[in-house]
């Protein structure tokens, strides 16, 4: 037997019995002082109920009784009763003592005779006869019915022993003090058992009422084992009451409605959604009841909008650095070298350029390369959304601010680029209602939700990206000018693909390997650069005369088409009647300029001059600030801007007032 710990709490054992067994009891229960606090009471029946019901707090763990006290007791109290049973030994050495002193014996017991002990009689070929009572008041006409037949010796418990001493029979006790060690035995694991189980179900419950749902285990006969204060409080019950009781009594709109297997459902409880999940209870492999878990369908749907935003603030990276800007050209280097040189700074970047030369891969770049590289970058094109849609994207907004605006409000990009980088492409596009807004955040560094009267401070780096001449858009008073200088601080133009004539090979070559890397069937034929330059010689020509007006996502496409075309045919060289075949646009004839072609040397004057101007405006015409943050001097300055004025043709000159400084 596993006994319990001599330091920890004692059960507490009462050893009901009168007469002899009560001797017994007494004679024994100094061999358990240290494993019980064990009590010994001299009354059977009524009385002893009376006393086990008037202990209160000092009731006992566990009952130890016999014969039809125990029986008596075993149905009329509410704690285990342990009935002490002889074991076949002793009723073989009753049997054999009464036989000494009688030639006529009768085995009386409690109830029905045991099968067992018939069979062990009649084994024996013993002359015995059987005998048993149910009530105190039948084991007195039981002795005398023996007396009368001419039974002269008694085996049996202690109340028949004694009434047949009474009637002047010989009499012998059939319990025997291993049967009452064994009965004590029992009742102490009784407890243990029962003390693990109150522990296990008290750590059920301490789980589930920290749960934020609803949770209730049940029995396999649908009653309640363990109920958390939430689930209580919805069906309007006390918890400590509720076990034990039938969920069908407790909450019989629940139990019809209920999964009947395991799984979940959607289910209204008091008029509330919830989704109803039901599993197993297992106990040594086998299921004894089952768990139901309550969750309102709204904390299912706050949930989803959370880690829905999670995953948005997870995509908020920047994937490309200033080295992915594949290029040699002068204007290419220029670009990556005023990119990084920006980066050093938290001052407002434009980037120009047509569409699809890769202004968000340099915006992206710079975020890299600044010192806000481990915080979020946050791109949004403005031209892509309706003004309404884009100002609550961009500003975010409070609750109830408008009809179906999210419960607890929402922080919009600005506030979500906190501390990181705030990239606006196509800023052009921006509705003007929202180029005012947008202006107040660059100037205090601050943003209001819709619906708020409260700022909320942000620290963003901005940088913006267009395709357009903003310049133009002022003229046409479908851009803020003052926004256009707070935009214009740092100035960096792209040049088109068409103006990149020796970087368009390398550019295509590195797009084709990685296009390979989603394509196994290139893959083989395609590992490096240079197996890609290898593939696409045949088709240099075409590829360097077309115009690219798509710049490089044009360029993209077109690779693409030729991974197919590798793919399909693994033998197939890249030729130009192939070439032809998938791209057939790069051979129609090119688009005639209406203006003059600017030479090299001209676009980089006015680049430079570009960049002078932009640094002139938000300077406020302050040369020597200018000449201080370009690190050039005044000379160079007023050169670098009279030469790329006098350089270049009447239609591409700047108007006066962009001149301006």
């Amino acid at each position: 037997m596993n006994r319990l710990p001599a330091t920890g709490p004692r059960p507490r054992v009462w050893a009901i019995g009168i007469s002899r067994l009560r001797d017994l009891f007494r004679d024994i229960a100094a061999e358990y002082d240290d494993r019980a606090d064990l009590r010994l009471v001299s009354r059977g029946y009524e009385q002893a109920v009376a006393e086990i019901a008037a202990a209160g707090p000092t009731r006992p763990d566990v009952v130890v009784a016999a014969g039809s006290n125990g029986a008596y007791l075993k149905a009329r109290v509410d704690v285990p009763v342990i009935l002490v049973a002889p074991t076949g030994f002793d009723v073989m050495q009753a049997l054999a003592r009464a036989r000494r002193d009688a030639d006529s014996v009768a085995l009386v017991t409690h109830g029905d005779t045991p099968v067992e002990m018939r069979r062990f009689v009649s084994a024996y070929g013993l002359d015995i006869v059987f005998a048993s009572y149910q009530t105190a008041q039948d084991a007195e006409a039981c002795v005398l019915d023996l007396r009368d037949r001419g039974v002269r010796a008694i085996v049996g418990p202690g109340l028949v022993t004694d009434l047949a001493a009474r009637f002047g029979l010989a009499s012998v006790f059939v319990y025997s003090r291993p049967s009452v060690r064994a009965a004590f035995d029992n009742a102490l694991e009784i407890v243990q058992a029962t003390w693990r189980e109150t522990q296990r179900r008290q750590r059920l419950d301490s789980v589930i009422q920290h749960l934020r749902d609803g949770v209730v285990a049940l029995d396999a006969a649908g009653r309640v084992e363990a109920i958390n204060q939430r689930l209580a409080a919805v069906l309007g019950v006390d918890p400590s009451s509720a076990a034990g009781r039938p969920l069908a009594e407790l909450a019989p709109d629940i139990a019809v409605s209920m999964p009947a297997a395991d799984g979940e459902s959607l289910e209204t409880v008091r008029g509330v959604s919830y989704v109803v999940h039901r599993g197993p209870l297992v106990d040594n492999g086998e299921t004894t009841g089952a768990v139901l878990t309550f969750q309102e369908s709204r904390a299912v749907e706050r949930l989803d909008r959370t880690l829905r935003s999670r995953q948005r603030a997870q995509q908020f990276v920047a994937r490309y650095r200033l080295d992915d800007l594949i290029g040699a050209c002068p204007e290419i280097v220029r670009v990556r070298q005023l990119a990084r040189r920006y980066a050093k700074s938290d001052a407002t970047v434009l980037i120009r350029g047509e569409s699809g030369t890769g202004k968000e891969m340099v915006a992206q770049g710079i975020h890299q390369e600044s010192a806000r590289r481990d915080f979020p970058f946050v791109a949004i094109n403005c031209g892509a959304f309706p003004e309404t849609l884009l100002e609550s994207e961009l500003f975010g907004y409070e609750e109830g601010a408008f009809t179906g605006a999210r419960r607890g409000g929402k922080a919009g990009l600005i506030e979500a680029a906190h501390r990181g980088t705030l990239f606006l492409d196509e800023i052009g596009e921006m509705p003007l209602p929202l180029q005012s807004r947008l202006l107040r955040v660059l100037q205090e560094r601050e943003v209001v939700r819709l619906g708020a009267t409260e700022p909320t401070r942000v620290d963003v780096r901005v940088v913006a990206a267009t395709h357009r001449a903003l310049t133009d858009a002022i003229a046409a008073g479908e851009f803020r000018a003052d926004l256009y200088y707070r935009l214009n601080i740092l100035n960096l133009a792209i040049p088109p693909l068409r103006e990149r004539g020796a970087d368009i090979l390398p550019l295509a070559a590195e797009l084709l390997v990685q296009a390979a890397r989603r394509e196994p069937r290139v893959a083989a034929r395609v590992r490096t650069v240079d197996d890609a330059a290898r593939v696409l010689d045949p088709v240099g020509e075409p590829l360097r005369s077309h115009d690219w007006p798509g710049n490089v996502r044009e360029l993209q496409n077109v690779i693409e088409r030729m991974a197919v075309e590798l793919a399909d045919a693994d033998a197939r060289q890249m030729t130009p009647d192939v070439l032809l075949s998938i791209a057939p646009e790069l051979f129609e004839s090119p688009r005639v300029s209406a203006q003059r072609a600017l030479t090299l040397r001209e676009r980089r004057r006015h680049a430079d001059a570009d960049e002078i101007r932009a640094a002139l405006d938000a300077c406020d015409g302050d040369r020597e600030r200018v000449c201080e943050l370009l690190g050039i001097s005044k000379t160079t300055l007023w050169r670098r801007l009279s030469a790329a004025d006098d350089g270049a043709p009447r239609s591409v000159r700047r108007p006066r007032d962009a001149q301006r400084g």
